[in-house]
């Protein structure tokens, strides 16, 4: 079943987001090429394509897991969950209708 993760950045965490990111995609990329990520991106702060200093407000993950556990034992593995980049993660069924 699919999975959404939504992970809320917390306050002045532009530096913490950057030194995590390498092993952050390693993850994603791992999912992708597993065959099982739909869609992964980070959410500006600012209506921007890149956000500069302003940063991002989190990130979605919509990804295959064979439970909810499972989706939330991976989330709670995230590199951005260790170096403090997220302030909370929401882990929930999701339902692909389109396209």
């Amino acid at each position: 079943m699919w999975y959404a993760i939504e992970g809320r950045d917390g306050a002045d965490v532009l530096g913490k987001r950057s030194a995590a990111r390498d092993a952050h995609l390693a993850r994603l990329r791992a999912l992708r090429d597993d065959g099982r990520l739909l869609v992964a991106g980070p959410c500006p702060a600012v209506d921007a394509e890149d956000p500069g200093p302003a940063g991002f407000s989190g990130s979605i993950v919509i990804a295959r897991f064979e439970s909810l556990e499972d989706a939330r034992a991976w989330a709670d593995a995230d590199p951005y969950v260790a170096a403090g980049v997220y302030a909370s993660v929401e882990v929930r069924p999701f339902r692909k209708v389109l396209p």
